[in-house]
């Protein structure tokens, strides 16, 4: 059976993905689909909209066929480790013929080239992305600038600030690194720019723009209907079931969920640890811990505690919002940087963590555990525990955001088995 993998976080699943996951059938001639998607937080360092089985759900309802997670120790990191452990995952099962990504130039030839000058990463590359951040570019700029120099001018060909095209060069790189035989295919992005905050297309929006609707109205206080109402304006952007989804979770009060609903438990670590403990925390380099402790010195408490605000105070052109995004969630998940370190990262994940799986997705789970060169995990114990106990700890503290908490809801990891969609439904 041929398969193609996609690395999604969906938060939430909207009709873009949609035209992603199609066209990436269509482009690798599959009959079925992995997708390797975050848990409970994700990429640029912000909790997912709705948990990770609702996540799934959506996946498995719109045709992927296997959901695996992507560890949170890869799933809120920079490009090249998010894609690493993405494309580790894939290469792990044994079983993807091919992985199709999006990106906003749709070109794979630029994209090949300079993966194929890049992976090694050279001492030339490395001086010149340290120089430029040093120079006080922020990661993004210096990474691209890093490119062009060492490979003498052919990154001008790509933009690779663009987060996509990054991302579909990290993959690239992963791929060589890994020496999979896995074939890369990649689509261009469509009608909407990955950070584009309003709308302006009938039926495709980017998920920045469709979170945007549903929290703008109130954070304004305007709307007491909240969120009810904010659904139906993103309706016409994301598919029925994504919406019944979402609509149940809301519901349930587990969701939806931004940074501010982690503003308690994350002021809690930041007041309460010195600078140096601050500073043994992943992410928090080059001094930030101290500039931690003089934005919280410049905080309003009486306004209310927001993590919003407190982002605004550690800016600067240095540092990308990600970046302390990334930063803030390692403190609120207490993740050492001896946790996290270029060595350990490089081991890849270790193993393979099923969340759900259609009926043709039970035999490519079959055939998985036989050629998988990872142990494959579709329910938490005491066996496996210890090698889950970062995601199984972040399930816990994100469950800290929903209206209702319960024993059950901290460790879902423990009683939640794969979700499994019939061939009815």
């Amino acid at each position: 059976m041929r398969t193609v993998g996609i690395i999604v976080e969906y938060n939430p699943l909207h009709n873009g993905h949609a035209y992603h996951y199609e066209q990436s059938m269509k482009a690798a001639g599959a009959e079925a689909c992995i997708a390797v998607m975050s848990g409970q937080f994700l990429q640029r360092g912000e909790p997912a909209l709705v948990n990770k089985w609702a996540r799934t759900e959506m996946a498995l309802r719109m045709g992927a066929d296997l959901v695996i997670e992507l560890p949170v120790a890869y799933a809120c990191q920079p490009a090249e480790w998010f894609a690493y452990g993405a494309v580790k995952l894939l290469h792990a099962t044994g079983i993807a013929d091919a992985v199709c990504f999006g990106s906003e130039d749709g070109q794979l030839g630029p994209l090949q080239l300079l993966a194929d000058q890049l992976y090694q990463e050279d001492d030339t590359f490395r001086r010149h992305l340290q120089e430029g951040l040093k120079s006080g570019q922020n990661y993004p700029a210096a990474y691209a600038a890093a490119v062009a120099a060492a490979a003498a001018g052919d990154g001008n060909r790509i933009d690779l600030e663009q987060p996509n095209n990054i991302l579909g060069l990290h993959y690239l790189i992963a791929l060589k690194r890994l020496r999979s035989s896995i074939i890369p295919l990649t689509i261009s992005r469509q009608k909407a720019a990955y950070h584009q905050l309003v709308p302006t297309d009938s039926t495709i929006a980017s998920a920045t723009a469709i979170r945007r609707l549903l929290f703008e109205p109130s954070e304004a206080g305007a709307d007491p209907q909240w969120p009810d109402s904010c659904l139906q304006r993103i309706a016409p952007y994301v598919p029925s079931y994504t919406l019944e989804i979402l609509e149940r979770e809301f519901a349930a009060g587990r969701g939806p969920l931004n940074w501010e609903c982690y503003a308690v438990p994350l002021f809690s670590q930041l007041l309460a640890q010195p600078e140096e403990q601050l500073a043994r925390i992943s992410e928090v380099s080059e001094g930030l811990e101290h500039r931690i402790k003089r934005a919280l010195q410049g905080m309003q408490p009486a306004e209310g505690l927001s993590v919003t605000a407190l982002l605004q105070l550690l800016k600067t052109r240095r540092y990308t919002h990600a970046k302390l995004q990334r930063m803030l969630l390692r403190i609120l998940l207490q993740h050492p940087k001896q946790e996290l370190t270029r060595e350990i990262l490089s081991e890849g994940p270790s193993c393979i963590r099923v969340l759900g799986f259609s009926a043709k997705g039970q035999a490519l789970l079959k055939q998985m555990k036989k050629t998988a060169a990872l142990p494959v995990t579709t329910q938490v114990n005491k066996s496996n525990a210890a090698s889950l106990l970062m995601d199984i700890r972040a399930t816990s503290v994100y469950s800290l955001g929903y209206k209702n908490q319960s024993r059950e809801q901290w460790l879902r990891d423990y009683y939640q088995p794969p979700l499994r969609l019939s061939a009815s439904e």
